[in-house]
């Protein structure tokens, strides 16, 4: 079979003319001819095949620099990289889902009553922290009150102080005038680059490359929602009508490696690095917390802790600490309870 001209190869590979020209633009599918008098396109019957995985990965809405790279990969490593992007398109998903819950519950007939109703968000809380019998030092930091929840879980040699900046840097904006849900989350997002900023400054010499940081898991009480910030592996659980859900994402090695499928749940749980972060606010420019609006329900009970207790308290007992304490300041057991009421 000889060469197809542009609209011939558009045809069999379901690519419109123009976009064959940006692709050739870009080095993506430049054709096997082009006509040094009239400049007309043609391509090789074999080059059906990229075209049409091009198509495929453009329908999968893959931007084409990346759509680049996986078109020069080897079949096997190409679809280890379709299978990292498609992990995170559906972690992007779950971010817009959480969006488009907060919009709804803010936009629609809920929203309106509470409004009419003058109701606001009103919490019971409680914070402890209890070092153990493991630790010779205590880098932990907890901070509950009226506007604001917080754990914070430090690392390294400047491990506590790092977890006391993560969590005044957030303490400033709750103490300041009540914001709107969007001016909040802008408000946070500064307060986590600034606070970023300080603890990597905070490694002393001869940190011996361990490092400096801190995880931070936070809620902030705006109106009648919560914003909730995350990172590392410290947890917020949410019960409700006693069922027990983990509302963040532990940004871990191990956690990683069970989204990719390469690790059971009850693997990880006794893998030997089930403690390395991939993330924390260590300094680093990229080390900025994920920040959602969460709505909550009457009767909603949180937990925010740190991997002290997720990592030996199993979740049916936390469920079990949750639904039995009546009071977050006397709890069952010393798990720092927070009942959230309207």
């Amino acid at each position: 079979m000889g060469l197809l001209n542009i609209g011939e190869f558009a045809r069999a590979s379901r690519l419109s003319a123009k976009a064959l020209r940006l692709y050739d633009e870009l080095g993506l599918l430049p054709p096997a001819h082009v006509d040094p008098v009239t400049g007309y396109r043609f391509y090789a019957p074999e080059q059906l095949e990229r075209a049409r995985l091009v198509l495929w990965l453009r329908q999968l809405g893959m931007p084409l620099a990346q759509i680049r790279t996986v078109c020069d990969l080897v079949p096997a490593a190409a679809a280890a990289e379709i299978s990292k992007f498609w992990d995170q398109v559906e972690a992007d998903m779950a971010s817009r889902r959480d969006l488009a819950d907060f919009l709804i519950g803010l936009l629609g007939e809920r929203e309106a009553e509470a409004a009419a109703a003058g109701l606001a968000l009103r919490i019971r809380y409680a914070a402890r922290c209890d070092m153990g019998l493991v630790r010779a030092v205590n880098q932990d930091a907890a901070y509950a009150g009226p506007r604001l929840l917080a754990v914070a879980d430090g690392c390294g040699a400047g491990g506590g102080p790092a977890s006391t900046v993560a969590i005044e840097s957030l303490l400033a904006v709750a103490a300041g005038p009540p914001l709107s849900a969007g001016d909040l989350l802008n408000a946070l997002a500064d307060a986590a680059r600034a606070a970023n900023q300080a603890i990597g400054a905070l490694a002393p010499e001869g940190d011996d490359g361990q490092g400096t940081g801190t995880t931070l898991t936070a809620m902030v009480v705006t109106g009648s929602h919560l914003a909730l910030v995350h990172i590392g592996d410290s947890r917020a659980y949410l019960l409700r009508d006693a069922e027990l859900f983990q509302i963040t994402h532990d940004d871990t090695l191990v956690q990683a490696m069970v989204d990719e499928g390469r690790l059971t749940r009850e693997e990880a749980a006794s893998h030997p690095q089930r403690a390395m972060l991939l993330r924390a606010l260590d300094g680093r420019l990229a080390a900025i917390p994920e920040m959602r609006l969460h709505l909550p329900s009457p009767g909603d009970r949180y937990l925010l802790c740190s991997d002290g207790v997720s990592a030996v308290i199993p979740d049916n007992d936390i469920q079990r600490v949750l639904s039995a304490a009546a009071d977050p300041e006397n709890p069952p057991c010393h798990t720092g309870v927070k009942r959230m009421k309207h």
